[in-house]
């Protein structure tokens, strides 16, 4: 499983980082994707959405996110 870490970056960053990642990822691949707001566990899970990906979504004890995305 890939993973990137995109905690600190601001919007639209971590969606930029994670479309360059999912368009690299092939079908059943799962991506990792840590964040550290609100705004961009919500703007990531919109994209994966939208891909046609399944998203999980945890949060850590830190208070970051951290986005389980697998491409069908």
């Amino acid at each position: 499983m890939e993973r990137i870490d995109c905690r600190g970056l601001s919007c639209p960053l971590p969606v930029v980082e994670t479309r360059k990642h999912l368009e690299r990822l092939s079908s059943g691949g799962k991506l990792e994707v840590l964040v550290d707001t609100g705004t961009a566990r919500d703007n990531v899970s919109r994209l994966a959405a939208r891909e046609g990906c399944d998203v999980e979504v945890r949060e850590t004890e830190d208070e970051e996110f951290i986005l389980t995305i697998t491409k069908k």
